[in-house]
């Protein structure tokens, strides 16, 4: 099992399924654990993992950026974002901010939030949720949504090449098929075709616990159909 007993790490999307295995891994590692998220999901999320700081703050405000930058943290684990699917040529302009402002916008403002005080202290991580499409380059039927996560990606990686030398590091982790939840399987999703969330969970443990000379860029974690 990891060990993050050293570690502070901001958690957003507190109360997703993805975020909520996540902060049991992080816990049961021994993270001290910032939780960052909207109402009853968040005050739910709080209840189930113990927490050194819980943020109620609309990432795609702008005044959050503030908000983050009091808190010092280690890492940040962004699971913030959305998915819509639409026929490419009935998209809308609201389907395109939708789209970005949950997916990348969200990402942005946690990154301004934190990297001040990653950059003081010259240490950090900063690990984004990216998709398969977007690993893919393509997603048919979701254009918006394979452009914001590739945006997710691109963004995190140019911030690692850009910040490695001095001390902040990215990780994009890259679920390449749909993750198991309650909503997924009342959709009709596959067992076989779905991730497992402690899987994934376990995935971005072992990326924060990684020395900076074995640092890990990018996950892509497989449900068994695709493998």
């Amino acid at each position: 099992m990891a060990n993050l007993s050293s570690s502070t790490v901001m958690l957003t999307g507190a109360g997703g399924a993805l975020a909520t295995a996540i902060a049991q891994e992080l816990d049961d590692a021994g993270a001290q654990i910032v939780l960052v998220g909207r109402g009853e999901a968040l005050a739910r999320a709080a209840d189930r993992v113990p927490t050194t700081e819980v943020l109620d703050v609309d990432l795609t405000d702008p005044a959050s950026v503030d908000v983050l930058r009091k808190v010092k943290v280690d890492t940040l684990v962004h699971t913030v974002g959305a998915y819509a699917a639409q026929d490419a040529q009935k998209a809308t302009g609201d389907d395109y901010r939708t789209m970005f402002d949950e997916n990348m916008l969200t990402l942005f403002h946690a990154a301004q939030g934190v990297l001040p005080g990653m950059l003081r202290q010259k240490d950090g991580l900063i690990l984004g949720v990216s998709a398969g499409q977007a690993a893919q380059l393509s997603g048919p039927r979701a254009a918006l949504y394979t452009a914001s996560k590739a945006a997710v990606a691109a963004y995190v990686l140019s911030l690692h090449d850009e910040l490695k030398g001095r001390g902040v590091r990215g990780c994009v982790l890259y679920p390449m098929g749909s993750i198991d939840t309650p909503e997924h399987r009342d959709e009709g999703v596959k067992w076989e075709a779905m991730i497992d969330p402690r899987g994934l969970a376990k995935s971005v443990a072992h990326a924060l616990s990684r020395p900076d000379r074995a640092h890990v860029t990018e996950l892509k974690v497989y449900p068994d159909e695709m493998e």
